[in-house]
């Protein structure tokens, strides 16, 4: 049979390049002198970048979890199985030191760290970052029961990935899930009808229904229930100390619209065994300390979710020829590069510093705690809100072939949505916002004396942050307006971040844009005058290089 075409003008795939040579991470890093870790941010770079590691999410997207509630004879084992190439990347993210790991680190950058990391790596594949993220955000709440921590801290932070199920502190490392949702509540947990009975030894025996359980798998698990004492946060382990199945059974696997290489599913407790975490009748207080990190993961995930589409759309733009040039040098679409790019950049800043910042509320600074728990509320709105319209943006520079999976663009656009729900949907988190402001009015200064740092450099983010400043006189109406103030505040953040750390060219565009308002109602409107050819340079993979 003759050939009749010839392939030409269709892209190369991007693959074996360095995913950490991105400025923004780079910068991150450099700017509080963590250079000695940049050698090792550039080879999880490399092997994310790599064509076996990208296979490797290919294959565990492709190869969903299924669910086994019962052995062949019958027997009950509520065991979940994934394809191989879900463990390869459980265990390389584990090795890494992507989970809990930072808290047994005392290098004083190691949640920046752990951040800049978790940014490159998780563009492989984004489903096996959701039990990861969990397990970094167990630590801090479990710490509330000081016995419970001396043992299992040791074993969350440890670099060994074991999927087995077994007593917990007989494995060498362990993962971590959370359980708070229920179908009649969702994000009012406080709604949450599981009962839990105290026991004479100091345990308490869980009952009830949980309507969305991530990573069902793991060792041990937050969950919330309904002590005497109120809403109690409580430690339970799949396995008993005594090698039996803690009575935790898997109803069934929810069927999503994308993270498809994690498992999530219904669990239904059934006089299941834990312990209390914390007081009861405190357990908001106290899982929302892991809530609060991985809300910081949400920020990171959305913010490389925002890095991959711009490299993608860049790297297609560089070698697709349409209309007689290639499409980098047509004027429009170097428009919506450099906008693609402008939002990448300023989301990648926010998340970064915000992991900055855990360093240091971490060990103590006051002012960092408060900084942390009003920007960190403020950015997981704002920047995972973005994430689904950049995400549609960069699949449509690719016209049909990012509409066809093998692009994995369309992988790209279905994650998208799910940072913005998870750990609180859009409302819950602007609503947060004026909860933390009404509660604690000084995280309201705190926040006002940073952006306040960059006064008198950029005089439109001066005006900026004079108009949000006055938004804050009128708190009847607050609740009302909570997406508009808490957006403003976001791009305020993000405009300061960037006049005293960014690249000029992208700080200008950023606030020209954002802040300014001469911008468009879409991706791709910045005006004339932004220099997109630095902003472009800074996106675009180096491939070979």
């Amino acid at each position: 049979m003759s050939a009749t075409h010839e392939v030409f003008n269709q892209v190369p795939p991007l693959v074996d390049y360095d995913a950490a040579d991105h400025p923004p991470i780079l910068e991150a890093l450099q700017r509080v002198g963590a250079h000695a870790e940049l050698d090792e941010l550039h080879r999880v770079g490399r092997l994310a970048g790599s064509k076996e590691a990208q296979d490797w999410g290919d294959l565990a997207e492709a190869h969903p979890p299924i669910l086994r509630t019962h052995d062949r004879y019958g027997h009950r084992i509520d065991e979940v199985e994934y394809d191989p190439a879900y463990h390869r990347l459980m265990t390389t993210a584990v090795e890494m030191g992507l989970h809990g790991a930072p808290w047994a680190d005392p290098s004083p950058h190691s949640h920046l760290v752990r951040a800049a990391k978790m940014a490159v790596w998780g563009q492989v594949d984004a489903g096996h970052g959701c039990p990861i993220s969990m397990t970094y955000a167990v630590v801090p709440a479990l710490r509330h029961n000081p016995e419970l921590a001396a043992q299992y801290e040791p074993l969350l932070t440890a670099r060994v990935y074991e999927p087995r199920l077994a007593p917990p502190l007989t494995k060498p490392g362990l993962i971590a899930g959370m359980s708070m949702t229920e179908k009649q509540g969702g994000s009012d947990v406080r709604a949450g009808t599981t009962r839990a009975v105290p026991q004479a030894d100091g345990s308490y025996l869980l009952t009830g229904h949980k309507w969305f359980t991530s990573a069902p798998m793991s060792d041990v698990f937050l969950v919330l229930a309904q002590a005497p004492g109120g809403l109690s946060c409580f430690f339970l382990p799949r396995v008993l100390p005594d090698g039996s199945h803690n009575r935790m059974h898997l109803q069934r696997l929810k069927g999503k619209l994308g993270n498809h290489s994690n498992a999530s599913g219904e669990v239904e407790y059934d006089e299941a065994v834990a312990w209390l975490v914390g007081e009861e009748g405190r357990g908001v207080p106290t899982i929302i300390e892991m809530v609060n990190m991985t809300r910081l993961d949400c920020t990171i995930g959305t913010a490389t979710g925002m890095r991959v589409g711009t490299a993608q759309a860049a790297h297609h733009a560089t070698h697709r020829v349409a209309f007689g040039a290639h499409l980098v040098d047509q004027p429009l679409m170097r428009n919506v590069f450099a906008d693609l790019a402008v939002e990448s950049e300023a989301s990648t800043t926010v998340a970064l510093w915000l992991a900055a910042l855990t360093d240091r509320a971490t060990a103590g600074d006051g002012r960092a705690i408060a900084l942390r728990r009003i920007s960190l509320a403020v950015s997981k709105y704002f920047v995972c809100k973005r994430g689904p319209i950049h995400a549609a943006e960069a699949l449509e520079c690719l016209g049909g072939n990012g509409y066809v999976e093998d692009s994995r663009m369309p992988r790209l656009y279905r994650e998208a949505p799910l940072l913005s729900v998870w750990e609180g949907s859009g409302n819950v988190a602007a609503l947060d916002t004026l909860r933390a402001i009404a509660k604690q009015p000084e995280t309201l200064q705190v926040f006002f004396d940073e952006l306040d740092t960059a006064a008198g450099a950029d005089a439109r983010l001066d005006a900026a942050v004079a108009t949000l400043k006055a938004s804050f006189g009128d708190l009847e109406t607050a609740a009302h307006r909570a997406r508009r103030i808490v957006g403003d505040m976001a791009l305020a953040l993000q405009g300061s971040l960037l006049v005293r750390h960014g690249h000029p060219a992208v700080a200008d565009a950023f606030c020209v844009s954002r802040l300014s308002g001469d911008w468009g109602s879409v991706l791709g409107t910045l005006p004339t005058g932004v220099d997109t050819a630095a902003i472009i340079a800074r996106a675009t993979p180096k491939v070979g290089s």
